[in-house]
């Protein structure tokens, strides 16, 4: 019910106020287990991913935003909760681990989960190096992975801003092929996720256009 309302009702109101141009919607399979991979520039970007992604998407998200008194919190966790997000708690492995086997569990339903590579929003701009939790979550499920580069939600909702901007600046959602990685399970482990998570990060990066930093976004350690 919750999701009809928000396909229904909400989806209209936020495609107005943020108006994508979505590129390569087409690529979007709309049935089985599917891997949504971006890039993240704004805390907005789950927010314009389903607008472009025309079925029903799972997020991991900051577990701060689960927790918190006050009536804006409790409205965020409501909202969050009732969308299917997963919280999980940066820097602790074993929360990261429990949430990516709660995504596992919507891929073996045939949903679509989302997931940054980055595990946090870009400081600067810049494309950081991926953390190979996508590469094991594609090895475990199967699932094909869809690349997703947005462009200009930094300007919607820069890091540090309360509210995004409304009417402003149009952002971009380039969509590229769903990837297989099948071809990866020969490999060792490590290796495997390695392989994948960088596969999938060049592909974000080419699409984006955005500079490389060959290094961890570190922002995702300190919360």
């Amino acid at each position: 019910m919750f999701y009809t309302f928000m396909t229904r009702v909400v989806r209209p109101i936020l495609w107005l106020l943020f108006r994508p141009r979505v590129v390569g919607g087409e690529n979007v399979p709309s049935y089985g287990p599917l891997i949504v991979a971006s890039n993240h520039l704004s805390f907005i970007d789950s927010f314009i991913i389903p607008l472009a992604v025309p079925r029903p998407v799972t997020y991991i998200a900051k577990a701060a935003y689960f927790e918190g008194g006050g009536l804006k919190n409790r409205f965020v966790r409501w909202f969050l909760t009732n969308l299917g997000h997963v919280p999980v708690r940066r820097g602790a492995r074993r929360a990261a681990m429990g949430a990516l086997e709660q995504a596992a569990e919507v891929l073996e339903n045939a949903g679509a989960f989302a997931i940054y590579p980055e595990g946090t929003r870009s400081p600067d701009g810049r494309l950081y190096r991926g953390r190979t939790g996508i590469g094991w979550l594609a090895l475990e499920s199967g699932a094909r992975v869809l690349p997703v580069a947005l462009e200009g939600t930094e300007k919607i909702q820069p890091i540090g801003a309360g509210l995004p901007r409304v009417f402003g600046p149009r952002p971009t959602v380039r969509i590229g092929p769903p990837m297989d990685f099948s071809h990866y399970r020969d490999l060792p482990p490590a290796k495997a996720r390695r392989a994948i998570t960088d596969e999938i990060v060049e592909t974000i990066q080419k699409m984006s256009g955005q500079e490389y930093a060959a290094e961890y976004n570190e922002r995702a350690e300190k919360g």
